[in-house]
């Protein structure tokens, strides 16, 4: 038998306006019919529910469909309220109705059933769809629900303002931008919110305009009449602006400080500024007013006071700014700020340069300092004096621009000298690639193969070496010096060992300890052979040297774990 629930939810499905048509992807993510949460009381018969959820071949978009019409139902024609409050908060709370429908069991026309039935059965918190509803994120609204209250008809004055706003043309889904600015709102008595908005429009002030600055500022409507809101208004009208077009240019997301905008038009008075000039001024960049209410505009000011610019550069600066948002226009003169401090300029200079080019600069949002002085191969002082002999080259190390390479290296003539007199390297190309693969001033490499030729090994072995393993120069003398006394000296190897290994000196000591240490002990056993080279006792991995030498043994696993600990604790 169908009843008359039944039929009222087939009507509301008609007309509930759907989140996105059933050929099209959901607006938010929903979650596979294998996944849904089963709710674990079942109201249906006896295996209803799991098999049918789980067929194949289902659009989750429609049970998403009947889930919302059961939801508009509730709130409709169980909860009483009015149809275009439950449209509202039915359409615009998806969190929630996914929440729902992670209750709902069944398939088709069972799943309105199901919202339905859990819906009777489970009263719900009416708070946390409507919160959500008007444009609150759950960390807002979570606070404000409470176990104590679950009706939204138990607030009887919070529905009460709703209503005014909504049915004065705020859009719904903003009602939470005035609710998160001024809650109090929301707590007045029937008939104050309407009468201090008409108290605005006796003023002269549209209907559509007061909408934006309801949203916007919704504090002027504390109190009596907002004098500092007023007379902003009024001083932007005699510049020569009208209120419809402030209304176009203020954005919903920003709040508008009435009392810090007034302040900046006053200071811009102050200033000098003819009716013309403030004009032109606001005319291009509206955003100096209502982008934090004026406290960029006072930011930029303030920086360039304290670079040393007069009030008449400031005046005239601001006068010629970019088309670029004064917020990001601040943030690029910043940027370069640090840009010339980082490389080392002087600060007499570094104030020199933004008080003479602030209009250039502001208009460059430079690259970091170190990928400039890398593409450019140049060092911070080079760099400094390009900038002072001339500051417009900055424009061209913008983010996204192509910074050409610059192509000249500087050589570092020791370290060439170094290589190219011992025959290490023999040309350009062969240059290029050692100054890469060495590490260090030419004295440096310098004193490294002095001190290997010391130890008594002839300069042309030391060459020799060095080609095979170039990396032997990139240690410090100190460790080469103790590493050849430890092959020399605890080991007992010749010295002549090393123009054949010289990759000895590259490893690390502990490793070459722990190696001879375990061969000098299988040699004892007498499972290894006892002429091997130092390169194939050091220069194996350890896997390898542990399954070709150590395994030979039965102990032997058990000796190199000691060693190991023996020498890592060392």
């Amino acid at each position: 038998m169908i009843t008359r629930r039944m039929l009222r939810i087939r009507a509301a499905r008609n007309w509930v306006v759907p989140f996105l048509p059933s050929d099209s992807v959901s607006p938010f993510k929903i979650p596979s019919c294998e996944c849904l949460h089963r709710n674990p009381r079942s109201y249906g018969s006896k295996g209803e529910g799991t098999d049918r959820v789980r067929t194949r071949g289902r659009t989750p978009v429609r049970r998403l469909k009947l889930v919302q019409a059961a939801f508009f139902d509730y709130l409709h024609c169980t909860r009483n309220l009015p149809y275009v409050d439950a449209e509202n908060i039915s359409k615009n709370s998806p969190e929630f109705v996914m929440k729902l429908l992670g209750s709902v069991v069944g398939d088709g026309e069972d799943a309105g059933r199901s919202a339905a039935r859990f819906l009777r059965y489970h009263p719900i918190n009416e708070f946390e769809p409507f919160y959500e509803s008007i444009g609150l994120s759950r960390s807002d609204y979570a606070p404000l629900l409470s176990s104590s209250r679950l009706f939204l008809i138990e607030d009887g004055a919070l529905l009460e303002n709703y209503r005014v706003l909504c049915n004065y043309g705020i859009d719904h889904c903003k009602i939470g931008l005035v609710y998160k600015r001024c809650k109090q709102i929301f707590e007045w008595d029937h008939g104050v919110l309407s009468s201090k908005i008409a108290a605005y429009e006796k003023l002269g002030i549209s209907q559509s305009a007061m909408v934006k600055f309801i949203v916007s500022s919704p504090y002027v409507l504390v109190g009596d009449i907002c004098k500092d809101f007023v007379e902003a208004l009024d001083e932007l009208k005699s510049t020569g602006f009208r209120v419809e077009w402030i209304e176009e240019h203020i954005l919903d997301e920003s709040e508008v400080r009435w009392d810090r905008v007034l302040s900046l038009l006053c200071f811009f008075r102050r200033m000098g500024y003819s009716e013309q000039e403030l004009q032109k001024l606001i005319s291009h960049h509206l955003d100096m007013l209502f982008d934090d209410s004026g406290s960029v505009a006072y930011s930029l000011i303030g920086f360039m006071l304290k670079l040393g610019s007069s009030m008449s550069d400031i005046f005239t600066m601001l006068l010629q700014l970019p088309s670029t948002r004064i917020r990001e226009f601040l943030s690029n003169l910043r940027r370069c700020y640090l840009f010339v401090a980082e490389i080392g300029m002087e600060a007499e200079d570094v104030n020199d340069l933004l008080r003479s080019y602030p209009l250039l600069l502001g208009s460059c949002c430079l690259n970091r300092p170190n990928t400039i002085l890398t593409y450019l191969n140049l060092g911070k002082k080079k760099l400094c004096k390009i900038i002072k002999d001339d500051p417009s080259i900055m424009q061209h190390w913008t983010k996204g621009s192509l910074i050409e390479r610059n192509k000249t290296r500087r050589t570092p003539s020791q370290k060439i000298n170094f290589l190219m007199k011992w025959g290490i390297v023999r040309d350009a190309t062969d240059s290029e690639q050692a100054l890469k693969v060495y590490r260090g001033k030419g004295e440096d490499l310098q004193e490294r193969f002095n001190c290997i030729v010391e130890a008594g090994i002839d300069q042309m072995d030391v060459v020799k070496m060095i080609r095979l393993c170039p990396k032997i120069l990139n240690q410090s003398k100190g460790l080469i010096e103790k590493k050849i006394q430890f092959l020399v000296t605890d080991l007992g190897y010749p010295l002549s060992t090393l123009v054949n290994f010289p990759a000895f000196l590259g490893y690390n000591m502990q490793r070459v300890r722990l190696r001879c240490l375990m061969y000098s002990w299988l040699k004892g056993e007498g499972v290894v052979d006892p002429l091997l080279a130092l390169s194939t006792v050091v220069a194996s991995s350890d896997s390898r040297f542990v399954d070709y030498y150590v395994s030979r043994h039965p102990s032997g696993p058990e000796m190199w774990r000691k060693l190991k600990e023996n020498i890592l604790m060392v």
